[in-house]
This record gives structure tokens, C-alpha cells and sequence, in this order.
């Protein structure tokens, strides 16, 4: 993994900043010194609060180290922040295995190899914590540098990070541009649009210096988590900007220093970054537009030339220029084409200044979302004088199914499993969620299945409108739901569950010949790519209460009941077989003694005499 410490000064810096680096780097490698614990045994306890050990281990080692907690109400971070493994080792073999509790027998927390990726943090779920460092038989000088600490989550040091969703920001350390606690320990989770990367620029680093950062440092991921590839992990004075960029379009950073030496620590802002010169995506209420700031610039315009249909509907960011545009709102007209599609379509226009002449082009882009199938196709048209450029990408509906209370469907069912009773009627409501108030949500097919992959068996509640089972209902088309009830019914043989899978049919409530309209067909007319937008849901399992007596019903508290009743029927049926069969061979038993003994006792059948 890459670890460096700041990059020298130039040779042009002042001689009394030099001075200054010279003696914090002094000063710093000195207290280092002094605050480092090197130990070479195998097996050890520890009871400080706070610990910071150098590890060298033999081959042919299995050390186990245990964090024995003597603070109350606090967890353990444990930090191995460089690691020396023998180049060769497998990681199977050789390794550090980290333990959620006092021996090897806790829970395992994960694992440090040669393989691992940079810093690798641990946090504990109580006061106490354990690690295990296996060692193979070649002959190598392994190091291993960790310390650990006490937290708890009220702590000033732990009161940073979050979660960044904006195209831009900003983040800084604690306290900045003060110094920073000791301790501090921040995760920054960047997210943009999934069709956009990111950039971050830190205008300052001022962190501990030490060549192999291993007290303080700040990893960056090239992910969603700390355990992403590592970019980078850097320490010490930076004297220029420093900047990274991700490949997609999530970024984890991670802050992390000691109790020592500390800082003024990090100040950064992200951007969001487009690859190409404009970029769409359609959620389930609104559609994102990106433009490049450089693409922009191309054309003589600024963002704030930019506007949609509804004027005061602006940018939402300069750089990349972004709007935010909702389906309902900024002039977003809705469309209905001839094969009943939903699309909504809103226009961004950049219009040139001047009064009689203009050496500007007009810019105008139309950005559209389509709602077909079984997702949102995204289509953007630039018009640049008479040419045109297109892009396309892919979405789904937002579509949710939930059983309720009772027929006012205003309560829904928490419990999953939802226990009920055989025959009890069952409201099941499927919802669209969308800012459209004219979109109608129709129940086009509707199977339940004991397996919750749906294969055989499979039995059809509702089948292309129509109610196929008895006790079914279809309620009346209704806004953005679908409702309809059954009866509770279980599958023969050892099935415990039932899991309800649909397909919905999303229609313009004006659109008279759309499927939404046809209502109960008994042979399908079209396929439903081209007759409405479709979305498939699910919900389960229903499992039946067990009572008192009855014979073929779930246990609550053991599902594999139907099972157990099944096998116990067939032990009675045999059980009453075989009684019926030694009655029997005892009743033969009985004459045949019965005949011998009359035999034994002289008597016999005699002729009567003729008269």
C-alpha cells in the first residue's frame, strides 16, 4: 500500500520555515521514541488505556494478544497502521485475526495480511478486544506497528465525518484551523450520481510527521468503505495543494491521529466531475442534468445564463453545473405517446446577449425521461445550431407491496413473518411512489410461492386482471395503488411459508386505451413492454398461527410444524395397522389352542347313528 510522508521543502522556502519543519520533525521523531513500546514476546495482556506497541515475531509463532478492559461504558479502536509480512506468506497461513472479545473463541472482527489495504482499523463492541498473529516457517523479521484506544461515540474527537451527497463541499478536521484533538478519528463517505466521479483538493495537510505514517495519517478509498482499494495515505506538512480523484462515484476518507503531537490536521472541498461534456439520470420523481463547466465556458455562456421553462427554477451548482429538475414542477410537461408511454420532458436554454447581432450560438438541451418497460429510459438531445446528440441510460419505478390491517388500508402489517390464521382475509395494498398525481398503478398478475426465489410449486392469485383464485378480490383502479384480498391458504406437503410475488402495469390515468383501462382479460392483447411502464413486487413470508388441537397448521414458534403433523399422522395410521394385525394374529393364536386342547381332552366328532 502507498504511505508517504510530506514532501520536502523547496529550496526556495524560507529559512525559518525550514527551521520550523526541522524541529517538529525533531521534535516529533523524539516523542515517538518515547511513546513507542517495542516487545518481542509471544503472548501478552494488556490493561492501559492506551497502548502503542512495535511487535517483532519469529516464524512458527501463534501469539495471541488480549485487550483485557478495565474502562467501563467505552469500546476499542485497534489501528495496525504498517505491517511487515513475509513477502511470500499465504494469507491463510500468515496472518493477524482479530477477535470481538476476550479469546479466540469471540466473534472474528477480520483479518490483517499481506494482502490488506493500507491502515486497518478495528472497533470492538465491548471494553475488551483480542488478536491473534500467526506466523509461517520462513525465516523472515516480521514487524507489526498497532496501538489502540478507549471511545465512546460522545467523545469531541469522534464528532466529524459523515455522509456527503452534494456535487460539491467542503470538510475539515476538528477544530480547524485550531488544533486537532487527540484522537481524532473521521470517515467522510462521498457519494455522487452514479455517472459522475470525484475530485477533492486539499488546500492544507498539516498532520505528524514520520516516514511510514504510523501515528497520524488520512487513507483515501477508491470505494463506499475503508475497506475500498487505497489511493493514497499520507502524513506531515504538505506545502502545495494536494489532489485525488476517484474512478466512479464514491470516495472514503479517513482522518486518524494519536494522543500526541497534535496539528492543525486537513481542509479539503470536493467536486463532482462528468466524464462526458453533459450527463442525465431519471430517479422516480425527478431527473438530474450535469454539464461540464469547461463545455459550457465553449459556448460564451456562464451557468447563471442558464434556465429551464419555469425561469425561476435555477442551477443547483456551478462547477459541474447541475440541475435538479422535479417531475411536477420547473415547467416539466408530461407526454403519453401512442403506445402509452409516460415520459416528462423539461428544457434547459442558454439563449446569446445583444440586442441586434449575436457571434453566439443559442444552446438548448432537452432532457426527457421515458418510463417504459421495466425501467426509466433517459434521453438527452443538445442542440448546438442543427446538431443533435443523444444519450440514453436506465431506471425503475419506485414500487412497494404491504399487507394491512383491514379494509381501510390506513394501518400497515410490521411483522415479517405475518402470522395468521387458515382462511383469515388477507389486504394487500401495492403503492407507486411518485409525484404524478395522474399515474395509476394496475395489478396485472399476481403469484404466490413457498420459496421466495418462486419456483415450482406456484399457484396464480391473479392472472393478467383477473381474479383466478376463489376467494381474490380486485378493488376498483385507484390513484397510485393497487389493492386487492385473499384468504390465508397453505401449500400441501412441508411448506411453512407463502411468499406473494405481482406485476404492476403504471398508466396515465387519461390515457382511455391504456392496459390500466382494459381491466380483466382473458387473453393477453399485448405485451406489456409496449402497452405501460411495468414493476414487480414482493412480499412474505405468511405463516399460519399454530392452536390448540388443530391438525395442519404452522407454529409460530417453529414453522417446520406442518412437518411434524405430517410425520405424526403416518406414525398413527401404522401404529393402528400394527395393533389391528397382532389382534388378529392373536385371535388365530387363541382357536388354534383352543382345538388342540379339545383334542387333548378326548373330544372328537362322532357319526350319529341312523335311526
Amino acid at each position: 500500500p502507498t504511505r508517504r510522508s510530506s514532501d520536502l521543502p523547496p529550496a526556495k522556502m524560507s529559512t525559518m520555515r525550514w527551521g520550523i519543519l526541522l524541529l517538529l520533525s525533531l521534535g516529533a521523531s523524539q516523542a515517538q521514541k518515547d511513546r513507542v513500546n517495542v516487545q518481542g514476546n509471544c503472548d501478552s495482556i494488556w490493561q492501559e488505556n492506551t497502548k502503542t506497541t512495535i511487535l517483532n515475531q519469529e516464524s512458527n509463532q501463534q501469539c495471541i494478544f488480549t485487550i483485557n478492559g478495565i474502562v467501563l461504558n467505552k469500546t476499542i479502536r485497534l489501528i495496525f497502521s504498517d505491517y511487515k509480512f513475509e513477502a511470500n506468506s499465504d494469507c491463510s497461513q500468515e496472518n493477524i485475526t482479530v477477535y470481538d472479545g476476550l479469546s479466540t473463541s469471540s466473534p472474528s472482527l477480520g483479518v490483517v495480511c499481506k494482502d490488506s489495504n493500507g491502515s486497518v482499523i478495528f472497533e470492538s463492541s465491548s471494553n475488551s478486544l483480542s488478536f491473534q498473529i500467526s506466523t509461517d516457517s520462513s525465516e523472515f523479521e516480521r514487524s507489526f506497528f498497532t496501538f489502540y484506544y478507549y471511545i465512546s461515540p460522545e467523545d469531541p474527537s469522534q464528532q466529524c465525518g459523515g455522509t456527503l451527497t452534494d456535487s460539491s463541499g467542503s470538510f475539515t478536521s476538528p477544530n480547524y484551523p485550531a488544533f486537532h484533538p487527540d484522537f481524532t478519528y473521521c470517515v467522510w463517505y462521498i457519494e455522487v450520481d452514479p455517472k459522475l466521479t470525484i475530485n477533492v483538493v486539499f488546500n492544507e495537510i498539516f498532520l505528524e510527521i514520520d516516514p511510514a505514517c504510523r501515528f497520524d495519517f488520512l487513507a483515501l478509498h477508491d470505494g463506499p468503505s475503508i475497506n475500498s482499494p487505497l489511493i493514497d495515505q499520507v502524513c506531515g506538512r504538505f506545502t502545495s495543494v494536494y489532489k485525488v480523484s476517484s474512478s466512479a462515484n464514491t470516495m472514503t476518507v479517513v482522518l486518524s491521529t494519536d494522543y500526541a503531537n497534535s496539528l492543525r490536521g486537513i481542509s479539503a472541498q470536493y467536486t463532482a466531475e462528468i466524464s462526458a461534456n453533459t450527463s442525465l439520470t431519471c430517479s422516480t420523481d425527478h431527473m438530474s442534468v450535469y454539464i461540464k463547466q469547461s463545455f459550457l465556458e465553449s459556448f460564451g455562456y456562464k451557468w447563471t445564463d442558464l434556465f429551464l421553462i419555469d425561469p425561476s427554477c435555477q442551477a443547483n451548482s456551478s462547477n459541474p453545473v447541475v440541475f435538479y429538475i422535479p417531475f411536477a414542477k420547473c415547467g416539466t410537461y408530461k407526454q403519453v405517446s401512442a403506445d402509452h408511454t409516460v415520459s416528462y420532458t423539461n428544457i434547459i436554454n442558454a439563449f446569446p446577449s445583444g440586442d441586434v447581432i449575436t457571434r453566439q450560438k443559442q444552446l438548448q438541451i432537452i432532457a426527457k425521461c421515458e418510463m417504459n418497460g421495466n425501467s426509466t429510459v433517459e434521453i438527452m438531445y443538445m442542440t448546438k445550431g442543427d446538431v443533435i446528440q443523444s444519450e440514453t441510460s436506465v431506471g425503475q419505478y419506485d414500487v412497494r407491496i404491504h399487507f394491512y390491517e383491514s379494509e381501510a388500508f390506513i394501518h400497515p402489517v410490521p411483522d415479517s413473518p405475518y402470522y395468521v390464521d387458515l382462511n383469515q382475509t388477507l389486504f394487500t395494498q401495492i403503492t407507486l411512489n411518485s409525484p404524478d398525481p395522474n399515474l395509476v398503478v394496475f395489478t396485472d398478475s399476481c403469484i404466490a410461492s413457498p420459496n421466495s426465489n418462486f419456483v415450482l410449486p406456484a399457484y396464480d392469485l391473479i392472472r393478467n386482471g383477473c381474479e383466478k383464485d376463489d376467494t381474490c378480490y380486485i378493488y376498483k383502479l385507484s390513484e397510485s395503488y393497487g389493492r386487492f384480498h385473499f384468504n390465508a391458504f397453505k401449500f400441501f406437503q412441508d411448506h411453512a411459508s407463502v411468499y406473494i410475488q405481482c406485476k404492476v402495469v403504471v398508466c396515465d390515468r387519461n390515457d382511455g386505451g391504456s392496459r390500466c383501462n382494459q381491466g380483466c382479460v382473458t387473453r393477453q392483447k399485448r405485451d406489456l413492454g409496449s402497452s405501460g411502464g411495468t414493476a414487480n413486487a414482493m412480499v412474505g413470508p405468511i405463516r399460519l398461527k399454530l392452536h390448540p388441537n388443530a391438525i395442519g397448521r404452522s407454529d409460530s414458534s417453529n414453522p417446520d410444524r406442518s412437518e411434524g403433523d405430517s410425520t405424526s399422522q403416518n406414525n398413527r395410521f401404522v401404529l393402528v395397522t400394527t395393533v389391528v394385525l397382532a389382534v388378529n394374529a392373536l385371535i388365530l393364536v387363541l382357536v388354534a389352542l383352543r382345538s388342540y386342547s379339545n383334542k387333548k381332552m378326548g373330544y372328537e366328532y362322532q357319526k350319529v347313528p341312523s335311526l
